[in-house]
Formats: C-alpha cells, structure tokens, sequence
C-alpha cells in the first residue's frame, strides 16, 4: 500500500523492526542512555541549544501541553489560524478558560504579517501569540515565523508554534528565528511510529509556564524537563516508539538535516508538477506552498469520498481528504518522512487513473 496522507507517515523497516525490541526498565540505564542519544539528535533536528523535552503523546498533546503551561487563566492571546489546526489552538486556549482573540485567514492563504501586527497594536494587552507553521489542512507553509518572532518579542510577548507536520522535514530554525516554543510529532517527518511528542521551550518559555497559575499534571513541562536530567520522564513512557525513534534519529543525521530538506523541497516540486500536468489546480496560493502535504482541488462535481475509495480499492493507494468545510471538496497527497522519488511517481499515477475512471478528461 503506498500510504499518501500527512501522517500517520511509513516507517522504514529498520525502524519498524526497531519497535518490537524485547521491553526494558524504563528507570534504568539502558533507557536513560537512550533518552540522552534521542534527546540530542532532536535539538539537532530543531537546531536548538534550549531544552527539548519528549513526551508520551500525540502532537495534540503537545498542543494541549503548550497551552496549559504557558497560557494563564483569563488571559487575552492570539490564535493565528489558516486552517484545522490553526482552530485546534483557538478550541485548547478556550477550553482552558483563556481569552483568544481568532486572526482567521482564507483557506489556501498564510498569514498577511500587516494584519497580525495590525491585531496585536489594537489588543496591547496580548502578550501570548499561537500559530501553525504549516497546515496540513490546506497544504500551507507560513513564511512569516522570523518576522512574527521578532515582532512579538518587541511587544515582550511570547510565541508558541505548532511545527507538527514541518519540523524534521522542512528548514525550522528554533533557536535563528528565536522561537519561545515549538511542537512537533514522531508520526510525520521523524519516520517513526505516533505515540511521541517534542517541545522545545526557550529562557523566555520556561519564566512564563513558572508563574502560570493553569493547573496540570501529566503534561506539566517542568516535571518532563526536571525527570530528563535524571535520564527518566515523569510518567511510563512509550519505550517501543522510543526504540523507533532511536533508530530513525540514527538514519536522519547519517542523511543530514540540510539533505533532508533538499529531498522535501524536491519531491513538493515534483507532486506540485504532475498535479499541475493534470490540470488540476492547488489549494495553496504560489509561493506558499507546502513541501510536506500538496491539497488539491478536485474537478468540479466530483465527489473527493469515491476518489479515495477508487484510488485504495484500484491503485493500492490511500490519499488523505478534505477536513470541515473542505471534505469532499479537495483530497490531500502526502510527502513527508519516509518517501523517495518512487513513491511520487506511483501516487501520481494513482491519482491520475482514479480520476480516469471517475471520467475525468483533463
């Protein structure tokens, strides 16, 4: 099955196999060795010097994580959403009892800097500002992360940044960008299983989450950062996707960090092209498109449901769909972590015979 979503992603069967390792103590030394490896290669991969703690847990967890240690109770922050998990914050923040002002952008669009400093210079009391990086919903990369950091950090804000489907994929310069935190997931470009989450959090991070009042436990940052320095985390850990991340951090840093975003570059120019010589056009406006997950707007009448049946049940291939407003509207083709230039070749020609059979001409 040649599996096209943005995540769950394939995982090489080194790592596959790395997973079903016989269990071991997670309070002794061979998993303290191993967290020490696996918590380096990660800064590496965020290019970071600050703290990065892994949690056991989904990149919702991250999120969840981000917001309750560093979002106080009735506190007014920003959420800047260009799509489904741009809102994902805006629903965390308000579950938490926070106030959220929403700076909302068209589907296939980023974020118009002007605007969001427009945003913050009407609201001087935000002083927290949450935002994807790139959104798996619409197939959109933010080129606006330096240029924001810089600006919040001029108000003495704070930002937090959902980095899920682009760290380890595509050019994310923590520590460069000055970036207060930022989230990530193993189930994307980290080639590895789901079950862990990373969050990075910078001098700035680590004094805000000290004097938030916002209750938490499992997901409270300082027990994970206090727990690592003894080579354990605060609570049982998933050890088998551990393992997995052992072996795929090894196999990332034997390619190097900058190969790995030449070969993401290259395989999103090279969806983007075939689905461009089908006629097709993206979600995504140019210049913003994402090297990690292209969304492609399906011809018109076309019902997205019965071309991801067609493309599974025909062509042994499993593309993502549309979400919310865009299900059954657009289909997402997925290019991230583990995947080569074969694997690209063979979902465009999935793609396009399932159009073919779905009588479609152009």
């Amino acid at each position: 099955m040649n599996l096209r979503i943005p995540g769950p992603t394939p995982v090489p069967p080194e790592v596959a196999q790395a997973g079903a390792a016989d269990m071991i103590n997670h309070r002794g030394p061979e998993f303290a060795a191993m967290m020490n490896r696996t918590t380096a290669g990660v800064k590496h991969v965020y290019q970071t010097q600050h703290d990065v703690m892994t949690l056991s847990a989904s990149g919702t967890g991250a999120m969840e994580a981000a917001v309750v240690n560093l979002v106080e109770p009735d506190e007014h922050v920003l959420v800047i959403s260009i799509g489904e998990f741009g809102d994902r914050f805006i629903n965390l923040v308000k579950t938490y009892g926070g106030r959220c002002t929403e700076l909302k952008f068209e589907q296939g669009l980023a974020a118009d800097m002007n605007k969001v400093e427009a945003t913050l210079k009407a609201h001087p009391d935000i002083k927290t500002v949450l935002v994807t990086h790139n959104e798996t919903s619409t197939g959109v990369t933010q080129p606006i992360l330096p240029a924001l950091a810089q600006y919040v950090h001029s108000i003495d804000g704070l930002l937090i940044v959902d980095a899920i489907s682009s760290l380890s994929s595509v050019p994310v310069k923590t520590d460069e960008w000055d970036l207060d935190v930022v989230l990530s997931g193993s189930q994307k470009g980290w080639m590895t299983a789901p079950g862990l989450a990373f969050v990075s959090m910078s001098d700035r991070a680590w004094a805000k989450a000290d004097r938030n009042k916002t209750p938490r436990f499992y997901f409270d940052l300082r027990r994970h950062q206090q727990s690592a320095a003894t080579g354990q985390t605060p609570w049982t850990p998933a050890v088998s996707v551990w393992f997995q991340l052992d072996r795929a951090l090894q196999i990332m840093l034997a390619e190097g960090i900058e190969n790995i975003f030449a070969r993401h570059r290259r395989l999103g120019r090279m969806t983007r092209d075939g689905v461009r010589a089908m006629g097709l056009t993206l979600l995504a406006s140019e210049g913003v498109e994402s090297d990690t997950v292209t969304a492609i707007r399906l011809p018109e009448g076309m019902d997205g449901g019965k071309l991801l049946n067609v493309a599974m049940e025909n062509f042994h291939t499993v593309f993502a769909g549309g979400q919310g407003s865009l299900r059954g509207k657009i289909i997402r083709f997925g290019h991230l972590g583990y995947v080569n230039d074969k694997d690209i070749v063979a979902g465009l020609d999935a793609l396009r015979g399932s159009l073919a059979k779905l009588g479609y001409k152009g």
